[in-house]
C-alpha cells in the first residue's frame, strides 16, 4: 500500500464504531498487513504479548486496548515489557476506545489522540508499512489527505465521464483538476470573500441528486473569467457574482465541466472540507502528479522528494553562495541592496521539473533571504523583487505541468502572507498574470536557450520536431534579464534497457555525431549533455540528480570525456547514497549529485559518512567517478590484462526477481519456522534455515 492508500484506511477506521477485540487487527491491515499475517495473530501462534489485550508483531509493533482512562499505564506498561525488547517492536500503541497514545520507541517521539482524531497522525505510523516518513508529513498530513480525497474525485469522475480519460479531452480534465485545487486554496485563505465560499455554494446551489453540479461549478469558473467592469452585461448567477474576477489563464477558454455523480460530488465536498490553508505546494503537488497518470496511480503519494534533498542540490548550487554574501553584507545597506538587485535576477531553470518541487524550493529560499535583506535595510513590508516568471521548467506530462504553474502561485502568495502580511498579500494577488512560465513538452527534443535565454526578453519555443513542440504556450518576458542562469533537478534516470523506442531516439538525437557509443547509456545521460551544451553557451551552472551508474563501469568512458571535452568539470558532488521517497520497501534508489561549472575552480564533494552523516571535503578536483583526482578514464577491454579467464557475463541478479523476498514475507516465513507450524514447508530440521 501507498501512503495515500493507507491514510485513506486509517481514515475510514477511525470514523468507524470503536470494536476493542477487532481494533488491533483493523489497525494493522490498514497499514498493508496481509490477511495470513493478521490470522496467524488471531490465532496466537506469533502473537507473543504478554500484556492483557495486546497483540504483539515481531520487528513491527506491541499494541494493546484497555480500560476506559488507562490509555497512558498501558502504554508504559507495553513500553516495560520484556517481550516488546525481545520482539524488536518499533512502535507501542494504546488505545481505550476514547483516547489513543502510542511512542517511537527508537526516537521516543510521542502522540496522544482523541480516538476519533487519531487518523491525522497516521505519518507517524507509516514505518509500520515499510515507508520512510519525513517531519513535515508526520506534523501535517494535510498534503497525504488532500491527495487521497482528489484521487478518488479523479477516478469517480472518469468513470463518469470515459471521453474526458481520452486523448482529446486528457488535457480539459487535468486543467478542470487545477481550477479545482485553486478553489479549494483560495476559499481557506480569504482570497475569495468567505471562508469556504466555493464548496459551500456547490452544497447549496447544487441538487443532492448532482444533476446540476456541473452547472453550478460551470457558472463559478465563468464567473471568475469575467471582471467586475463587465459583470452587468455576463448574465451571471447572483450567487456566482461574489466570486472574484482572477483569470491569468487559469478560467480562460472554455468552462466545460464533467458530469458529476452522487458519489462524485460528495468527493467534491469532503475534499473541501479540508483545511486547504496548511497544503504545502512542494509536497502536495509532487504527490498529487499521479493522479492523472493510469501507469503511475499505483505510486500516488510516492513522489514527494523531501527538502534536504532537493537542498543538497539547490545549496551548493548557488543558495549557499547567496547567504555566504548574506553574512558578509552584515547591515550594509548598500551591499544588502546589490545582493537583492542580484537575486532579482537570478534564473532557476528545471528541465524535469514535474509538479515544480525543485522550483518551490528554490523561490521560498530565495524569499526567504530577501525578507532578511528588507528587514535589516528596514523595508519589511516591501514588495517582492523576485519574479515568479524567473523560476522556469520543462515537464513532459500535462497534469504536472499544470500543478507546477499552480504551485508556484501558491507558494508566492504563502511567502507575501508570511512576509508582509495578509492584507498586502491579498492586495496584489488578484488577477492572476497570464504568463506561461512552465513548457509542456520533451525537454530532449526542445531548445533549452529558447525558453531560458540569457539575454534578450523574447521567449520563442523551437523544436526539431513540429509535431513535439508544444502548442497554444504564450511567450513571456523575463524580467530582470542579463543574470545568473541555474539549471536543477531529478531527471528520469532509465537504463538503457528499460528505455522506450521514442527515448533511445532522443538520446540518438543528442549524442549522434559526437560519439558512435551511447546505445548504453543511462536516460538521464542526455540532460547532463543538454545541460553542458547550455553552460557552455551561456556559463550557466547546473546540478542534477541521477543514478550511481553514469559514475561508474563503462557508462564514464562515452558519457564524461564529452562533457569535459566541452570545457566543463565537477564543481561538486555528492557521493552514492539513498535517494528514498514516501514508497514502501526497496523504493529508494541509490543516487549521486553531480554540479557542473566553468573550466577552473575549486570542488566539494559530499560523502555520507557514519550515522548518515554528511561529510563536506574542499577538494581541487573531482573526476569523473566522483574521486577528488585527475581525470583516469577505464576503457572496456574484450580480453583479460593479465592471465585471469576470460569473463563472459558479470554476476548479478539476474533471475527476474523471483528469489527475491520482501521484507514482510522475510518476516512471515521466520514466524512460520518460530511457531514450528511448517506451512512454508520446511521439511526437517536438517534443511538450512533462514
Amino acid at each position: 500500500m501507498n501512503a495515500v492508500e493507507i491514510e485513506v484506511a486509517v481514515s475510514a477506521l477511525a470514523s468507524q464504531p470503536f470494536d476493542a477485540a477487532e481494533f488491533p487487527f483493523a489497525f494493522l491491515a490498514a497499514f498493508g498487513n496481509k490477511e495470513t499475517t493478521i490470522k496467524r495473530l488471531r490465532k496466537g501462534e506469533s502473537n507473543a504479548s504478554d500484556v492483557p489485550g495486546g497483540v504483539l508483531q515481531r520487528n513491527n509493533i506491541h499494541i494493546a486496548v484497555c480500560e476506559s482512562g488507562m490509555a497512558g499505564e498501558t502504554l508504559t506498561a507495553l513500553r516495560k515489557s520484556p517481550k516488546t525488547t525481545a520482539a524488536k517492536a518499533k512502535f507501542v500503541l494504546a488505545t481505550d476506545g476514547e483516547t489513543l497514545e502510542a511512542e517511537d520507541l527508537a526516537s521516543g517521539e510521542t502522540i496522544a489522540a482523541d480516538y476519533g482524531d487519531f487518523a491525522r497522525h497516521f505519518g507517524f505510523f507509516l514505518p509500520l508499512a515499510g515507508i520512510s516518513t519525513i517531519k513535515e508529513i508526520k506534523d501535517n498530513p494535510i498534503d497525504v489527505r488532500a491527495t487521497g480525497r482528489l484521487n478518488k474525485l479523479y477516478i469517480e469522475l472518469l468513470k463518469d465521464n470515459p471521453e474526458w480519460a481520452t486523448d482529446a479531452r486528457r488535457h480539459d480534465m487535468n486543467h478542470f483538476m487545477a481550477r479545482l485545487i485553486f478553489c479549494f486554496f483560495a476559499e481557506d485563505t480569504d482570497i475569495f470573500n468567505g471562508e469556504g465560499l466555493f464548496t459551500k455554494t456547490v452544497e447549496q446551489m447544487s441538487a443532492r441528486d448532482s444533476s446540476n453540479t456541473h452547472d453550478v461549478i460551470g457558472a463559478v469558473f465563468r464567473a471568475m473569467n469575467v471582471k467586475i467592469a463587465d459583470r452587468a452585461g455576463a448574465k451571471l448567477p447572483l450567487w456566482a457574482d461574489t466570486f472574484p474576477y482572477v483569470n491569468g489563464g487559469l478560467f480562460s477558454g472554455s468552462t466545460e465541466v464533467p458530469r458529476f455523480s452522487r458519489m462524485a460530488r460528495t468527493y467534491l465536498l469532503h475534499a473541501g472540507e479540508l483545511s486547504w490553508r496548511e497544503i504545502n505546494p512542494d509536497i502536495f503537488g509532487s504527490m498529487i502528479q499521479a493522479v492523472a497518470d493510469d501507469e503511475e496511480r499505483g505510486a500516488l503519494g510516492m513522489h514527494y522528494t523531501s527538502v534536504p534533498n532537493i537542498l543538497k542540490v539547490l545549496n551548493p548550487l548557488f543558495l549557499d553562495d547567496l547567504r555566504a554574501q548574506l553574512d558578509a553584507a552584515g547591515d550594509n545597506a548598500r551591499m544588502l541592496l546589490n545582493l537583492r538587485k542580484r537575486m532579482s535576477r537570478i534564473r532557476v531553470f528545471d528541465p524535469a521539473c514535474g509538479s515544480g518541487n525543485f522550483l518551490v524550493i528554490a523561490y521560498k529560499e530565495m524569499r526567504a533571504i530577501e525578507a532578511e535583506i528588507n528587514l535589516r535595510r528596514g523595508e519589511p513590508d516591501l514588495r517582492t523583487e523576485i519574479p515568479r516568471t524567473n523560476f522556469r521548467g520543462i515537464e513532459l506530462r500535462d497534469f504536472p505541468a499544470e500543478i507546477a504553474r499552480l504551485a508556484l502561485i501558491i507558494a508566492e502568495y504563502q511567502c507575501d502572507v508570511l512576509y508582509r502580511g495578509q492584507k498586502e498579500a491579498l492586495a496584489e494577488f488578484l488577477p492572476l498574470d497570464a504568463m506561461n512560465w512552465i513548457t509542456c513538452g520533451n525537454a530532449l527534443r526542445l531548445d533549452w536557450l529558447s525558453i531560458c535565454p540569457p539575454t534578450g526578453s523574447s521567449v520563442k519555443l523551437l523544436a526539431d520536431d513540429l509535431f513535439s513542440t508544444p502548442l497554444d504556450q504564450a511567450e513571456i518576458d523575463f524580467k530582470n534579464e542579463g543574470g545568473e542562469t541555474y539549471i536543477c533537478g531529478n531527471p528520469p534516470y532509465r537504463g538503457s534497457n528499460w528505455q522506450t523506442a521514442e527515448q533511445k531516439a532522443d538520446l540518438t538525437r543528442i549524442f549522434q555525431g559526437r560519439t558512435g557509443n551511447w546505445k548504453s547509456l543511462d536516460y538521464v545521460a542526455g540532460w547532463f549533455m543538454k545541460a553542458t551544451d547550455f553552460g557552455a553557451a551561456t556559463g550557466a551552472a547546473s546540478a542534477l540528480v541521477s543514478t550511481n551508474s553514469i559514475c561508474q563501469g563503462q557508462q564514464v568512458q562515452f558519457l564524461w570525456p564529452l562533457i569535459f571535452g566541452i570545457g566543463r568539470r565537477i564543481s561538486f558532488a555528492y557521493t552514492s547514497f539513498k535517494w528514498s521517497n514516501l514508497a514502501s520497501e526497496k523504493a529508494g534508489v541509490t543516487v549521486v549529485i553531480v554540479g557542473l561549472a566553468g573550466a577552473s575552480g575549486p570542488a566539494s564533494l559530499f560523502v555520507e559518512g557514519e550515522g548518515g552523516k554528511t561529510v563536506k571535503r574542499d577538494v581541487g578536483y573531482i573526476n569523473a567517478y566522483l574521486i577528488p583526482e585527475r581525470d583516469v578514464i577505464v576503457k572496456k577491454a574484450m580480453v583479460p590484462l593479465t592471465d585471469l579467464s576470460p569473463m563472459d557475463f558479470g554476476n548479478k541478479a539476474d533471475d527476474g526477481g523471483h528469489l527475491t523476498l520482501s521484507t514482510n514475507e522475510v518476516e512471515e516465513l521466520i514466524a512460520v519456522q518460530i511457531s514450528g507450524v511448517g506451512e512454508a514447508g520446511l521439511k526437517s530440521e536438517k534443511e538450512p534455515s533462514l
